[in-house]
């Protein structure tokens, strides 16, 4: 799908759609958390391949695999390189890879960040989740495949350039479970990552996000929580706001659920920077997900009960109508009314162009941290309950 195609409203990354629920029907309708677990690894295993596959090539002292069976490794801290797409001049972008397998047999999690390249607090959050994991004690696996889109966190930009058709900006979060025989390279490249890493490998997976640049966001998950598996990890972390919603095609979550691996989507704050204030909530409630899955020991820390998570079923955006300097009027977690006046416009001349509300009453998920905006850019993000479910969805990641 072209970019422009996928994108609803380009500036900001949105896509509008109607999705219908898709996969997981097993989990939806209750089945047997063992019955689920089996099929999950019968399906793993169909599509694993023959074994680790080692290109016997060593990148700072890191052995460079093309392909990846956790089954093949002795327990113990396994570092690698992912051999994914070519660029241009022939070289590889190459993925950075942690396992953590334990001594004994359990489940697999898979914990992914570097999906958009200007999301720095994932990856501090899942090193630091992987630093805290001793696998003497560990049942099961850990993956941690660290920085997906690799040419887009080099740049540290949100989308993966390519030049096939002169130089494309593409999402690689609008392609998934992607095509290793696809017309452009991120397509492939997520297809690499999808089929020979993730998806033979985990039983879970948590794919870590932050807002757009241009934007903030509280402490928040983007989780399918009709499925039940889903809805209890998701509700461990000790976090603000969960959106329940299917999100749209293309997106790794998505496309994982697609094939029976439950997950979900944490959201941590702005991006670009380390958020030390957000990111030991997640850590925290990323240990407590290996607590609930038998993979380490210890009691669970704080969790969603203890935060009094706000959980909402659809997102009014406030989008600008004018060009001009905004002043927001309405901060993260605010709690807002319908009419309620959420920010002001300004043009060069300090005169007033425009005043934006709310449609609805809901939570501020989100907002513009830019001073400028230009028409269709948004400014706020409203979270809210709509007991119908009427109309499209909306989602600023």
């Amino acid at each position: 799908m072209a970019d422009k195609e996928r994108d609803a409203f380009p500036r900001r990354d949105f896509l509008v759609s109607s999705m219908t629920a898709v996969g997981a029907v097993a989990l939806a309708a209750g089945s047997a958390p063992v019955a689920a677990q089996e099929a999950r690894s019968a399906a793993s295993n169909a599509s694993s391949s023959s074994g680790t596959i080692y290109s016997g090539d060593l990148i700072q002292g890191k052995k460079v695999i093309s392909s990846l069976d956790i089954a093949d490794l002795e327990p113990g801290t396994h570092a690698f390189y992912f051999q994914g797409v070519q660029m241009p001049s022939g070289q590889c972008w190459y993925v950075s890879v942690l396992v953590a397998k334990g001594a004994r047999p359990g489940k697999r999690i898979g914990l992914i960040s570097g999906v958009h390249g200007d999301e720095m607090s994932p990856m501090h959050t899942i090193q630091t989740v992987m630093r805290q994991l001793d696998p003497a004690e560990m049942s099961g696996a850990v993956l941690a495949v660290l920085d997906v889109s690799r040419p887009a966190v080099e740049g540290m930009a949100r989308r993966w350039p390519s030049s096939g058709r002169g130089i494309d900006l593409i999402d690689i979060n609008r392609t998934f479970p992607g095509n290793e025989n696809g017309p452009e390279a991120a397509a492939r490249h997520a297809a690499l990552v999808f089929n020979r890493l993730l998806r033979p490998n985990i039983d879970y997976a948590i794919d870590f996000h932050t807002a757009a640049t241009g934007m903030d966001m509280t402490a928040f998950h983007l989780a399918r929580m009709d499925l039940p598996e889903i809805k209890e990890m998701a509700e461990l972390y000790p976090i603000s706001q969960i959106f329940d919603n299917p999100a749209y095609p293309g997106l790794l979550a998505s496309a994982l659920i697609d094939v029976n691996i439950p997950a979900f989507t944490p959201e941590i704050g702005a991006p670009r920077i380390l958020d030390h204030d957000m990111i030991p909530l997640f850590v925290e409630g990323t240990l407590n997900v290996l607590k609930h899955h038998g993979v380490i020991a210890g009691p669970l820390g704080r969790t969603g009960k203890d935060t009094d998570i706000f959980v909402g079923n659809r997102a009014h955006p406030v989008m600008a109508t004018e060009g001009g300097f905004v002043e927001l009027l309405v901060k993260l977690k605010d709690k807002v009314a319908v009419g309620q006046k959420v920010a002001i416009q300004r043009n060069t001349f300090g005169e007033v162009v425009a005043e934006y509300t709310s449609a609805v009453a809901g939570e501020v998920a989100a907002r513009r941290t830019d001073a400028t905006a230009e028409p269709g850019t948004m400014l706020v993000f409203v979270l809210y309950n709509d007991p119908v479910k009427d109309g499209p969805l909306v989602y600023p990641e």
